[in-house]
């Protein structure tokens, strides 16, 4: 997701008005990183007493809240320097690398995947990926249940021609297992010079074998927004929340108010996220003005931040009915917004499950060219459901299936049109799934 930041001040928490949302997931592209959920911060020095400078740790400057024992680090940092034989190599470890290496191991024992140090060569790299200036296969992910997994491959990109599909998870990365992997190094080894190969490892559900999937990377195009009509159905398809989402969905808008249709579909399947403004700008046409598109929770006790709708309504051009297409690979700013619309019934949510993915994070540089990506708050609902806790069910289940995607069929597109055209049968409801479940338990 394209990631505009949020210059910070002080080391205290900013209830301003985020720039954006959303994945904080590796988008592997090439023009235009799309990294959402991330606030930048700038560590100011009379503000943590560092004297800009990292190494003021190891040179034992006193910490004025500092409570925690530190001999054994210190026993063991000197066991190190005097008792360590390398195997394979005589090179010395630097200091700046153990010093490195123990804040990572520090952010990690958080346990949050989206929180993360980023050593000087890593947040060099992420800021290429911020400007896009690499070589990728056109996909995102992000970690789910402690492995690699993919969000979405964007439409028309290497990734989606080879057949890489949403909840796709990556074992390899050219043959390199990929547990305990980080996201930093999955995307490093993905990503690549455009023309470049990478082999991709893949465990898919309901395969007995594990793929292997070869991507040859290219520079990737990303797309925002495409329109068609079915009868009296519009539909708008929206890939991103990108600085342009916005204007174009305008511009989707009026053609769907020229286009004399009465029902509307919102097609979210497969799009990562992005701004947190195009979400409430996109909701604000929909939703009453004044309405809660999206809450802001700090998990402090504090109050939370409100993100309302401006009521940018479309008045007598309003949808008669109106399905948001959902599946596994629609996260971030695509959840809030399909979250906003079916909570306040403007929408009827059809597909699969969302990926869950509602916390924010905030980028902080670090005066020595590190940085520091913390996750700072989580996303909530209207009615305070947590988009992080499994994410967003939808209302009508229907599956599409990786041999469907690649045969170009989409039962979930027509199950859509057909159920606004007046078939309500199509697809199994959230209610008939439950007792499903219930009866499998039994």
């Amino acid at each position: 997701m394209n990631e505009q930041y949020q210059s910070k001040s002080s080391p205290g928490r900013q209830k301003t008005q985020p720039n954006f949302l959303g994945i904080g997931l590796a988008l592997l592209l090439a023009a235009g990183a799309f990294f959402s959920g991330v606030h930048l911060g700038n560590l100011q020095t009379q503000d943590v007493q560092m004297e800009a400078n990292l190494f003021s740790f190891l040179k034992r400057t006193p910490q004025p809240d500092a409570e925690a024992d530190l001999s054994e680090f210190w026993r063991v940092w000197h066991m190190m320097d005097e008792k360590f034989v390398s195997a394979s190599s005589t090179e010395v470890v630097s200091d700046e690398k153990k010093l490195h290496g123990a804040i990572q191991g520090m952010v990690q024992s958080f346990g949050d995947p989206y929180t993360v140090f980023l050593p000087p060569s890593d947040a060099e790299k992420f800021d290429e990926e911020i400007s896009g200036n690499f070589g990728g296969v056109g996909m995102e992910v992000g970690i789910r249940n402690g492995v690699i997994t993919v969000i979405a491959p964007l439409p028309d990109t290497p990734a989606e021609r080879a057949g890489i599909t949403a909840a796709d998870v990556i074992t390899k990365i050219d043959g390199v297992s990929t547990e305990n992997m980080t996201i930093n190094e999955a995307i490093s080894r993905i990503r690549g010079e455009e023309g470049t190969e990478v082999v991709l490892t893949v465990y898919r559900a309901g395969e007995t074998e594990f793929l292997e999937i070869p991507v040859v990377r290219d520079v990737i195009t990303i797309p925002t927004i495409k329109t068609e009509q079915r009868d009296d159905v519009f539909i708008i398809a929206l890939y991103s929340f990108n600085a342009l989402a916005e204007m174009k969905m305008q511009e989707a808008l009026r053609e769907y108010v020229q286009s004399g249709a009465a029902k509307l579909v919102l097609d979210l399947r497969g799009n990562p996220g992005g701004f947190l403004q195009s979400a409430v700008a996109i909701a604000s046409y929909f939703v009453p003005a004044g309405e809660v598109v999206v809450r802001e929770n700090f998990g402090d006790g504090s109050a939370e931040e409100l993100y309302r709708s401006s009521g940018k309504s479309l008045r007598g051009a309003a949808p008669e009915e109106m399905v948001v297409l959902i599946n596994g690979g629609s996260a971030s700013a695509s959840e809030i917004l399909a979250g906003a619309l079916s909570q306040h019934d403007v929408a009827t949510l059809m597909g699969d499950t969302t990926f869950g993915k509602g916390s924010v994070q905030e980028l902080v540089d670090l005066p020595e060219g590190s940085s520091l990506k913390v996750t700072i708050a989580r996303w909530f609902t209207p009615d305070g459901t947590s988009i992080s806790e499994g994410g967003l069910k939808p209302d009508i289940f229907v599956e599409r299936t990786a041999a469907q995607v690649m045969a170009q069929e989409d039962p979930q597109l027509d199950a859509a049109v057909a159920w606004l055209n007046g078939d309500k049968t199509v697809g199994t409801t959230t209610k008939q799934v439950a007792v499903e479940s219930e009866e499998i338990e039994e």
